[in-house]
């Protein structure tokens, strides 16, 4: 299956780039905190190179042993995966569910690092995710300038032409989902040209298309705003980089339309899946914008400061996200998340890891709704914005799926097709 060719031959790739970024960084660690910091980095390896061994040869997945805060619900989790397998013994790298394992690798690359101070707040994949950024600049430029000039005329658009503006900026970030470092093992993954001149193309490969329900409810959510309730989107954030740079431009359309009047952002607590968004790779992306020699991208990263300081955009995280529970367990599990999340009028949720998660990772039927997919978690009208990259797809057309299998066995799991996947809720 692709969870085993991913387990296999994908994380192994993975680990050793974190083995040889922390090799690579011995003299700065060095130079910062002395024989101190060339130790830590030696632990790190040694924990690391000890996980490689223990993945590569099947070993069983072992329970967490450090003192940080998710500990303890990591090997609850592990001990609800044991009861699972129904004594057929311990739950192992290649024998375990591949969401599970994968996201327990990232944990355990944290570990390493966590508790190995003075490195214990370097981020072993912040040269990867800075790298796309920069490589995906001639993206940046062009999406950045025809926001831009987007803006000058907002205020004079129809409601026609600005449900084509949403509909274009939707797309951008559907696409931009395609920048995905986890997939490529870190190889180079960014956006070089614009999306904007590709997006016609780019439609028929849309297989759920679901932005006309976007439209509907965001303009009635408007009409009906009163002094006292504010239109709320959030959106669950995937990779930084030119993905990220997509989402921002995103949500300050749908402020500048006032289509919303508050964002809210959810990243990642720790480092995870290699380019996911962290709040350091969030406030670093908006810094590079407002420094960058460009007029059009220091505008943005300026109006987006702008959008920080107001509180009109507000950047959270939450331990959840970094844990390996489905939503439809995050009621349970994190109550004060879930509670959070039902004030909003719209949840997006970037990329494949969240779509994964909202539908348990399972082998459905292509044609099962997408709303008994997700298994209760209904805290408000959501939609997953994601590129095919892990074979999990579920609300398509009788046929649809097989259709495309027949001619291209790949297809979910290529990042050549995408959905934009909406659920009213209850």
């Amino acid at each position: 299956s692709f969870a085993y060719f991913t387990i296999k031959d994908r994380l192994p790739q993975i680990l050793t780039r974190v083995i040889d970024t922390l090799h690579r960084h011995k003299n700065e660690f060095f130079e910062e905190h002395g024989e101190k910091g060339v130790e830590a980095e030696k632990r790190a390896i040694s924990f690391l190179s000890k996980l490689r061994n223990e993945l590569q040869t099947d070993k069983p997945v072992t329970p967490l042993e450090d003192e940080l805060p998710d500990a303890a619900l990591w090997n609850q989790y592990l001990d609800y995966q044991r009861n699972l397998s129904n004594g057929n013994g311990e739950p192992s790298w290649f024998q375990s569910p591949w969401l599970f394992v994968e996201c327990y690798m990232y944990r355990r690359i944290h570990a390493a690092l966590a508790q190995n101070p003075p490195i214990d707040n370097f981020d072993v994949f912040k040269e990867g995710k800075a790298q796309n950024f920069f490589e995906s600049q001639e993206a940046v430029i062009a999406l950045c300038t025809y926001f831009q000039e987007l803006l000058k005329n907002i205020k004079d658009l129809d409601e026609k032409q600005l449900k084509e503006e949403l509909f274009k900026l939707l797309q951008v970030s559907l696409w931009g989902n395609k920048c995905d470092l986890s997939f490529s093992a870190g190889e180079d993954s960014s956006q070089k040209s614009s999306p904007l001149q590709s997006l016609e193309n780019m439609e028929p490969y849309i297989l759920v298309n679901d932005m006309e329900k976007l439209w509907s409810l965001l303009v009635n959510a408007k009409k009906n705003r009163t002094e006292r309730s504010n239109v709320r989107v959030d959106i669950i954030l995937d990779n930084a980089g030119f993905e990220l740079v997509s989402d921002l431009v995103l949500a300050d359309f749908l402020l500048s339309s006032k289509l919303a009047d508050e964002v809210y952002f959810h990243g990642k607590s720790i480092p995870w899946y290699v380019s996911d968004t962290t709040k350091h790779d969030f406030n670093w992306t908006i810094k590079q914008l407002q420094s960058a020699n460009h007029m059009w991208m220091s505008r943005c990263g300026i109006n987006w400061e702008g959008n920080l300081k107001k509180g009109v955009w507000v950047f959270c995280d939450h331990m959840f996200w970094t844990l390996p529970h489905d939503f439809s367990s995050m009621g349970g599990v994190a109550p004060d998340l879930y509670a959070e999340l039902q004030k909003s009028n719209l949840i997006f949720f970037k990329g494949d890891l969240n779509y994964r998660k909202l539908t348990g990772d399972r082998k459905w039927e292509y044609s099962v709704p997408f709303h008994q997919a997700l298994n209760k978690f209904h805290p408000a009208p959501l939609c997953s914005l994601r590129t095919l990259k892990s074979d999990t797809q579920v609300g398509l057309k009788p046929g649809q799926g097989e259709q495309i299998q027949a001619s291209e066995p790949e297809w979910m799991v290529s990042g050549k097709y995408g959905v934009v996947q909406f659920d009213a809720g209850l």
